[in-house]
């Protein structure tokens, strides 16, 4: 047979890590958990979220919205990535708009924290204020530069990030 059996997404890694007996689902702590079956092993994935950092750049008045390859043509949002590790989310959050639109920064303002449940991420946004020559990296195909004005937040991932920058400038 041609069928494909796709485990669940906590279970795509079938076995432990640590001592390579397989993993399985266990009741931990009241949770359903993914676990190792060893019994000598203790290994468990808690599937923690993972921590992301985005930016909304302001460059020349405008803000930058970016188009990652691949995505739907109207697919537009600002400068996110994943934190490193050994570095800060005011160094990642600078390193990904270096990366992303080859622009240097400064962080003005850290925005606040947002769950993103859907991808299992905790969103640390801020306003950075960049210079420079625009550069798009390996991941973008297109930018735009839009007046704070006419930006229309989306609901989910850093949406909520930008509605709230938004509010906060009309409160000033």
């Amino acid at each position: 047979s041609n069928t494909v059996h796709r485990f669940p997404r906590e279970l795509e890694m079938r076995y432990c890590p640590w001592c390579c007996s397989l993993l399985t689902k266990k009741i931990l702590e009241g949770e359903e958990r993914v676990a190792c079956s060893s019994a000598q092993c203790g290994y468990v994935f808690y599937n923690n979220p993972t921590p992301v950092v985005a930016a909304i750049v302001e460059y020349n008045e405008k803000i930058i919205l970016a188009h990652k390859k691949g995505f739907p043509e109207t697919w537009y949002g600002v400068i996110a990535g994943f934190l490193e590790k050994g570095e800060t989310p005011e160094q990642a959050v600078l390193r990904e708009i270096k990366e992303e639109v080859g622009l240097d920064g400064e962080i003005l303002q850290f925005i606040g924290h947002y769950s993103f449940f859907e991808r299992n991420q905790l969103i640390l946004a801020f306003l950075v204020k960049a210079h420079g020559e625009i550069q798009l990296g390996d991941e973008l195909d297109q930018i735009k530069l839009v007046l704070p004005d006419e930006i229309k937040p989306w609901p989910h991932g850093t949406g909520p990030a930008l509605r709230d920058w938004l509010e906060g400038r009309k409160n000033k």
